[in-house]
């Protein structure tokens, strides 16, 4: 298995991303590509190490001032074009680019294509909530969604969960204002309906709608929403943890006798940090691409690099896409 780096994506590139991709190689077993500026990834590489990784030369770089409609059309020679060019052309089998969320999935979409049938892509992190974690599908892809872009991510997430996150019968849950049926707009009410039909006909574990106050509270495992409102909810999420993280240390920082007491709790706090920490899931998935996208935090450092490579490997020996190809006819519309 070959992963394709975007070793010039994100604030710590290439550095970080170098790291992150042998540390792969090492512990993954994985074969590695870094596409980049050649010179500038070498001064990263230990010489030890340049012999684990095949380099490809991309003389330019998508920034966050990069239309990103235009960003990988405009751009023929940055380092994610020429990435996702090599996956498309077989050269690799997953792409993780820590680079320009709204150009990679654009970049995703033109280059690699979507799965045919599949009507948008859609960005699904998987959030620190439970045994297996909750995967919220869509986090920003989609603004405005149909009900049919609803049942695809359904679908989508809910092949992912269970081949990917370990869920065996993931619980899939509609995201709206009440558990009701009655609440929500037209949308969340015509998505109600074709979630129920695919629900009783056996093809997903369709539970209903869900409330905000459930996506932690273990009840769900895939949360289905359109892209506003899940970008709405992940950001808010990360910045609670953040938040309470940092009241947290507060606390034991504010007398000795609260620090003795951080002291002896020390290694259980590193579990619940590292437990609540987004990044240690890897990345975001691009569901719904003819193959396996990982989209790391802007932010990645070396650890979340590879996170998001282990990620990708998991992806990829899950092979999620055949089984979202096999069932596209029943991810549409029956009027079609």
């Amino acid at each position: 298995m070959r992963i394709i780096f975007d070793a010039m994506g994100g604030d710590k590139a290439p550095a970080a991303v170098v790291e992150g991709a042998v540390r792969a190689r090492k512990e993954l077993g994985v074969d590695v590509t870094l596409v980049g500026r050649k010179e500038e990834i070498l001064s990263c590489l230990a010489e030890a190490d340049r012999d684990l990784v095949q380099l490809v030369d991309a003389r330019e770089v998508i920034t966050m001032e990069d239309d990103p409609s235009r960003a990988t059309h405009s751009k023929k020679d940055a380092s994610m074009t020429v990435a996702l060019n090599l996956l498309r052309d077989g050269a690799g089998d997953a792409v993780v680019s820590a680079g320009s969320t709204g150009a990679l999935l654009s970049g995703a979409t033109l280059i690699v294509r979507r799965v045919q049938g599949i009507r948008r892509a859609a960005m699904a992190p998987v959030l620190p909530a439970g045994e297996h974690g909750v995967m919220l599908i869509d986090c920003g892809a989609n603004v405005e969604c149909t009900a049919e872009f609803l049942l695809q991510f359904a679908y989508m997430g809910s092949f992912y969960a269970r081949k990917v996150m370990g869920c065996e019968n993931p619980r899939v849950g509609l995201l709206n204002i009440g558990a009701e049926d009655s609440k929500g707009g037209e949308l969340q009410k015509e998505a109600l309906a074709l979630l129920r039909q695919a629900g009783s006909e056996g093809r997903i574990n369709f539970i209903g709608n869900v409330e905000g106050t459930d996506v932690f509270s273990g009840a769900v495992d895939v949360v289905v929403t359109d892209g506003f409102t899940g970008n709405v909810l992940l950001k808010a999420t990360e910045g609670i943890i953040k938040e309470m993280m940092r009241r947290l240390k507060g606390v034991f920082y504010k007398s000795a006798k609260n620090k003795l007491a951080a002291a002896v709790l020390k290694k259980d706090l590193a579990v619940m940090k590292k437990a609540m920490d987004v990044n240690e899931v890897g990345g975001t998935a691009l569901i719904g691409i003819r193959k396996p996208v990982i989209k790391a935090h802007g932010s990645s450092d070396a650890g979340s690099i590879f996170a998001a490579a282990r990620q990708a490997k998991t992806f990829v020996e899950a092979d999620v896409i055949a089984q979202i190809e096999a069932n596209v006819a029943y991810m549409r519309l029956k009027a079609e």
